[in-house]
């Protein structure tokens, strides 16, 4: 018999399965939500998806209705409103509302509807500024949080303890997985609102089209961060949706950090762009070290598969194949 593992106990029978399971995909339009839809193309399952157009997750009546009214057995929400610096320190109220309104709205219709599985995914900013190198899962709320991206983190602490709440008070099957710094297709690269890898693609990327001799980067250079390709994220999720059913949330990642100037260094190479990288210290760095600590679920038998060298070669690529869309 196969087994879910189970870190307090050893292992709990009857591992989960998609074969022949309706699976929502909360977010699907965006950079983690597509590629999980990707991934779930390869299990023998039906994908549920709807767009903002057809269902607003900031309505709790609207949520509930539409859960109600479809026939879903599992549950991935990869929905949020994302942004780096800029947008966090711009739109708090909305980073802090919206994410906590998708969060309590879907958990709540999925226990209403008795939903086999739920995976809720947060982002490794939920650890504390201080936090000690690199992340475990258990530095949650051991500190202060790194302010330029509080509001976010909040929401996202919140949608962890709502599953650890309801797995408690009613028993359900909710998960939370949590990803590192991410990169991949149908990347957000909002000229300010966007996080390091699309903001720095394409700037380097207009810079070489354009015969600019800088590119600016925000910050000294200096921050340590860690970079997963989002179809390795995907393949994460669905890893703990069949493999782990517990209360702790899971660390999603590569365990390996470069430094900012050394990635904007890797993108320019990627881009082949020539001319000089200029730091705007006037822009804040965020975190000094943010890289999570991936043994629990490494020891799980999941391992990030995409170089970061391949994975950014596969970005640019879907860059330049979608760059008409992109404008738009």
């Amino acid at each position: 018999m196969k087994h879910v593992f189970h870190p307090n106990g050893g292992s709990v029978a009857n591992l989960y399965s998609l074969n022949d399971k309706n699976v929502w995909v909360a977010g699907h339009n965006g950079m983690v939500g597509s590629a999980i839809v990707r991934r779930l193309e390869q299990e023998n399952c039906t994908i549920i998806t709807a767009g903002r157009n057809q269902l607003d997750l900031t309505k709790q009546d609207k949520v509930i209705h539409w859960v109600s009214e479809n026939d879903i057995d599992a549950i991935i929400i990869a929905a949020a409103k994302v942004g780096g610096i800029h947008a966090n320190t711009t739109y708090p109220a909305e980073f802090l509302h919206d994410n906590l309104m998708i969060a309590a709205n879907i958990i709540e219709a999925a226990k209403q509807k008795n939903i086999e599985k739920l995976l809720f995914l947060g982002s490794s900013c939920i650890y504390p500024r201080q936090a000690q190198q690199p992340m475990k899962e258990e530095a949650l709320l051991t500190g202060a949080l790194e302010p330029t991206n509080e509001w976010y983190s909040i929401a996202k602490i919140a949608g962890i303890k709502l599953c650890q709440a309801y797995r408690q008070q009613y028993g359900c099957d909710f998960i939370s997985g949590m990803p590192t710094n991410l990169y991949g297709p149908c990347d957000n690269f909002h000229p300010e609102n966007s996080h390091v890898p699309a903001a720095l693609l394409q700037r380097f990327h207009q810079a070489k089209t354009s015969d600019a001799p800088t590119v600016s980067v925000w910050g000294t250079g200096t921050p340590k961060r860690e970079f997963l390709y989002s179809d390795d994220l995907a393949d994460g999720c669905i890893f703990l949706m069949k493999n782990y059913s517990d209360n702790s949330h899971v660390n999603i990642g590569t365990g390996q950090a470069e430094t900012i100037k050394s990635f904007a260094n890797m993108i320019k190479n990627t881009v082949g762009y020539e001319g000089e990288l200029c730091f705007d210290t006037s822009k804040p760095d965020g975190m000094p070290t943010k890289v999570m600590d991936v043994s629990k679920i490494n020891d799980m038998g999941w391992k990030a598969k995409t170089s970061l060298q391949d994975g950014l070669q596969q970005y640019y690529s879907w860059f330049l194949e979608n760059q008409s869309q992109l404008r738009k």
